[in-house]
């Protein structure tokens, strides 16, 4: 077995400046040489024919929580490629080293400069501001909603409805989730969506809508859904289930959009069938956007064999920046923003960044060079470089 160190992969650098040597999984290296070719346009305008959020990341500042300077600029980059930012979501790390005093003003500011560029935007609304085990009853869970949701709409922004850790936490069934949801969609200002996220994602979110049995859940969410119409602009699901999303879209009430947030099937699920498709709120969009940006534009010109090239070509990538554990996808959505010059350093809030391993970083930088979405390949080059030789030296 060869033994990964900081020397081989400064002898490849030397030796050629388009070739750099990454790690496998055995212990052994091996030479990449990158195709350096970006496929897509450096904008585009928004989709006509679905609804497109990217949920974006933030930019952490080594001496504070986040960099806002870094953390606008990069949704500017989202809504120049013309869609939609899906705000103080889990690829924020929400739950994850974002609380709600650094969430507060993310919302602010970013609700502020989408006005400011006329660009789409929907704000997460959850009850992190309670400790863990902190609330005693529903009403303190209401409570942490309320306040959460009028911030966001006190702002302009539209809320989404995260799931709650302290509501899965305390709920005794199925009746729990309604009384709360009711409380809370009966007292929203405008529409929201509702985002079901997985325990794939969030391990204790495990047994929400009051079932272990997602059959049994999927009719709590969606008697809930049918109660409040005209509440819920949408639905969100984050199962990475393509069958169950189809299904369940199907069964919507006329008008409730499905949001897909299968970040491994994407293309088939934003294409639809005969019967329906899903819009889009994805955290691979935030990895994606050139490219997501291109295939939906490529839909609204009728071009469906194009549309469908273009994201089947990001499939890959996809799925192993979301792959087990994965709850840790935000540290290759941040590697990716690093590679491609969004920002200066690969580090992240609460050290986040530790959660992937360098294999798994030289194989993201593989398939996004692959996928044409490193827009400039030499500072992807360096940088790659850079961080395979800090993980060797380690």
């Amino acid at each position: 077995m060869m033994v990964v160190t900081r020397r081989h992969y400064v002898d490849v650098l030397t030796a050629s400046a388009q070739t750099v040597r990454l790690p496998r999984a055995d212990g052994t290296t091996y030479d990449y040489t990158p195709t350096g070719a970006f496929l897509y346009a450096s904008n585009g305008s928004p989709p006509r024919s679905r609804i497109a959020y990217a949920a974006t990341h933030v930019v952490a500042d080594p001496r504070a929580v986040i960099d806002w300077e870094r953390t606008l600029a990069f949704r500017r980059h989202i809504w120049g490629y013309g869609l939609g930012v899906a705000e103080a979501m889990d690829t924020a790390q929400r739950g994850m080293g974002l609380d709600w005093e650094a969430s507060r003003e993310l919302i602010r500011r970013s609700v502020a400069e989408a006005r400011a560029v006329n660009g789409k935007i929907v704000c997460g609304a959850n009850t992190d501001q309670l400790q863990p085990g902190a609330a005693r009853d529903l009403h303190d869970v209401e409570a942490a909603y309320e306040e959460q949701c009028e911030f966001v709409e006190s702002q302009g922004g539209h809320v989404v409805l995260m799931a709650s850790r302290e509501l899965a936490r305390i709920a005794h069934g199925p009746d729990d989730y309604a009384r709360v949801y009711d409380r809370v969609l009966s007292q929203l200002s405008r529409p929201a969506l509702i985002h079901w996220l997985g325990e794939m994602f969030d391990p204790a979110l495990a047994g929400y809508w009051g079932h272990a049995d997602l059959d049994r859940a999927d009719e709590v969410c969606l008697a809930i859904i049918a109660a409040h119409r005209d509440k819920v602009e949408g639905v969100k699901i984050s199962l990475l289930d393509q069958g169950r999303e189809i299904a369940m879209r199907k069964r919507l009430p006329y008008g409730v959009h499905m949001f897909t947030g299968d970040d491994f099937d994407y293309p088939t699920t934003i294409a639809g069938d005969g019967e329906g498709y899903s819009d889009a709120l994805l955290g691979a969009f935030d990895l994606i956007a050139p490219a997501a940006s291109a295939a939906l534009l490529a839909l609204d010109a009728g071009d469906k064999a194009r549309f469908a090239a273009i994201l089947e070509s990001t499939v890959g990538l996809s799925r192993h920046v979301f792959t087990a554990p994965t709850m840790y996808y935000k540290a290759g959505v941040v590697f990716m923003a690093y590679l491609n010059g969004h920002q200066d350093h690969f580090q992240m809030i609460g050290g986040l960044e530790s959660g992937r391993s360098a294999v798994h970083l030289a194989e993201l930088f593989v398939l996004a060079d692959k996928a044409g979405l490193l827009r400039d390949p030499d500072l992807a080059l360096d940088r790659i470089s850079h961080a395979m030789a800090a993980a060797g030296g380690s």
